[in-house]
C-alpha cells in the first residue's frame, strides 16, 4: 500500500462530490469541511492539528471571492493544497553546512525507528552530493549495532570510526577529530536508542551533544507507529533542540497522520523521509510534493529526479533516437524494466504520476513486481538474434525459451505480445516530450 492512500480516496471522493454541484454554498463547503475533519483524523492526525486546519481551510474558502468564483471546487482544493504545505512545513528544508568543517549530524531517536540504516542512507545521500562522510557508531549497548553500522557504511561506501562498548561521549569527541584529521567533511554520529524514552537515554545525548557542537540534530522518526511517534518527536525535542526530523517505513504507513503532524507538534521541519529498504530509498522532504500526492495531482517533479539518477544523458539520447526510429529491441524492454526497478519499481513511480491516487487508485495487485522477474527471465534464455529479431521465434523456439526461463511457451507468448504493445505505444508517443526521460 502507498502512503496516504487511505485519506487521498477520501479527499478524493469529498472533493468529486463538491463538483457535482458547480457553484457552493456556504453550507455545502461546511459539510465537505466537517468530512475533511473525520477522514484527517481517521489518518490519525493530531487532534488540535486537525482542528487548525480545518479551521483556516473554512475560513478561506467562505470567502465571497471563492463562493463566486466560476471554478469553486477547484479553488477549495487549491486552498487545502496550500494549507497542506504550510502545516508541513511550506519549503524543503536543507541540511546545514557548519562554517568550520567538519560538519557534525548527530542522529537520535528509539530503538527500532531505523536510526542506524538512516545513517548509512544518510551517508550515501551525501556521497552522491560531492561530499565525503565518515559514520561514528555511539550506540555501544545494542548488540551487534557496531557491526550493523559496518555493513551499511561499507555498502554507502562510508568509513565507520568505532571503539567497541566503550564511553559514547568519548567515542564521539575522539571520531569528530579523526574525521577532521583526515579531512572528513561530515560526521554522521549513530546514537543509542532505547524501546521507550528514559532519562539515562536523554542524558546520554545531551552529553554528546555538548561535547561535540552539532550542526545538525536530526531526529528518526518510525511514521508507522502514528501519534506515538509525535509525542516521541516531542520530547526529544524539548531535551534536545533537535533541528529536523527524519521519516522513516513512510512506505509502510498508509494514514500518513504523524507526517502531517510532525511539522505542527514540534516546529521543527521534516528534511528527510525513508520510503524503501534499499540504501538509496532516501529522499529529501517537499512539502509541495506530498501535498499533491495526497490530492491525487502526481509528484512529477520526483519522478524526473529518480529519472535522471538512473539514466545517464547519453543513455537518455541513445533511447530517444530508438524511438524516434523504432527500432526498439528485447533488450532494449529488458534494460528499461531494470531502470525502473533503480527507480524504485513500478508501484512506486505509479504513484507519482497525476491522477493515480483516488480515482484511478492503483491497487498492489494491479502491479505485480514478480511479473518483472518472469519477464528478465524469458529474454534472458533469448539467443541475441531472438533479442534482435523477436520475429524469427517460431514454435519450436518458443519451447526451448520456456524450458531455458522455467516458465512455459504461454507466458513466453505474454511476453512477447506486451513488447509488441510496449512498441506500439513507443510509437505513438514519438512527438510527447514526457517520454524523453525515460
Amino acid at each position: 500500500m502507498a502512503l496516504f492512500s487511505g485519506l487521498s480516496e477520501k479527499l478524493n471522493h469529498i472533493f468529486s462530490k463538491l463538483t457535482k454541484h458547480g457553484r457552493l454554498t456556504e453550507l455545502e463547503i461546511k459539510t465537505a469541511m466537517r468530512e475533511v475533519r473525520i477522514a484527517l483524523l481517521e489518518a490519525d492526525v493530531n487532534v488540535s492539528v486537525v482542528k487548525q486546519f480545518v479551521a483556516r481551510v473554512s475560513e478561506r474558502a467562505v470567502g465571497q471571492e471563492i463562493l463566486k468564483s466560476l471554478s469553486p471546487t477547484q479553488q477549495v482544493i487549491k486552498i487545502v493544497n496550500e494549507e497542506l504545505i504550510a502545516l508541513m512545513g511550506s519549503a524543503n528544508s536543507k541540511l546545514a553546512v557548519a562554517p568550520n568543517l567538519p560538519t557534525v549530524i548527530l542522529m537520535a531517536g528509539l530503538q527500532g525507528a531505523g536510526k542506524t540504516t538512516l545513517v548509512g542512507k544518510l551517508g550515501a545521500y551525501l556521497k552522491k552530493q560531492n561530499k565525503k562522510p565518515m559514520l561514528v557508531a555511539c550506540d555501544v549497548y545494542r548488540p551487534a549495532a557496531i557491526n550493523q553500522l559496518k555493513v551499511v557504511g561499507e555498502k554507502a561506501g562510508c568509513p565507520v570510526f568505532e571503539k567497541g562498548q566503550g564511553d559514547p561521549v568519548k567515542i564521539a569527541k575522539e571520531g569528530v577529530a579523526q574525521a577532521k584529521s583526515l579531512g572528513y567533511d561530515t560526521v554522521i554520529i549513530d546514537t543509542a536508542g532505547r524501546l521507550q524514552i528514559d532519562q539515562a537515554l536523554m542524558d546520554e545525548l545531551v552529553n554528546i551533544k555538548n561535547a561535540v557542537n552539532p550542526t545538525e540534530i536530526l531526529l528518526v522518526v518510525d511514521a508507522m507507529t502514528g501519534q506515538v511517534a509525535v509525542e516521541v518527536a516531542d520530547t526529544f525535542n524539548k531535551t534536545l533542540e533537535v533541528t529536523g526530523l527524519v521519516l522513516t517505513k513512510l512506505d509502510g504507513d498508509t494514514r500518513g497522520g504523524a507526517t502531517l503532524s510532525m511539522k505542527a507538534v514540534t516546529g521543527k521541519p521534516i528534511k528527510f523521509c525513508s520510503v524503501g529498504e534499499k540504501l538509496g530509498d532516501l529522499e529529501p522532504f517537499y512539502p509541495d510534493r506530498m501535498a499533491n500526492r495526497i490530492l491525487g495531482m502526481g509528484d512529477v517533479l520526483s519522478l524526473i529526479e529518480k529519472a535522471q539518477e538512473a539514466v545517464t544523458e547519453e543513455q537518455a539520447k541513445k533511447m530517444e533516437k530508438k524511438f524516434r526510429e523504432n527500432s526498439f529491441t528485447l533488450n532494449d524492454y529488458l534494460e528499461q524494466f531494470e531502470t525502473v526497478n533503480k527507480m524504485g519499481g513500478i508501484s512506486s513511480l505509479l504513484q507519482m504520476l497525476p491522477g493515480m491516487g483516488g480515482k484511478f487508485k492503483i491497487r498492489e495487485e494491479d502491479v505485480d513486481e514478480k511479473r518483472i522477474v518472469t519477464m528478465r527471465a524469458v529474454i534472458q534464455s533469448m539467443t541475441m538474434k531472438e533479442r534482435e529479431n523477436p520475429q524469427i521465434i517460431n514454435s519450436s523456439r518458443k519451447i526451448r525459451i520456456a524450458k531455458g526461463s522455467g516458465t512455459s511457451v504461454q507466458e513466453v507468448n505474454r511476453v512477447l505480445k506486451q513488447f509488441e504493445q510496449t512498441k506500439q505505444m513507443m510509437k505513438q508517443m514519438k512527438n510527447n516530450k514526457m517520454f524523453k526521460m525515460f
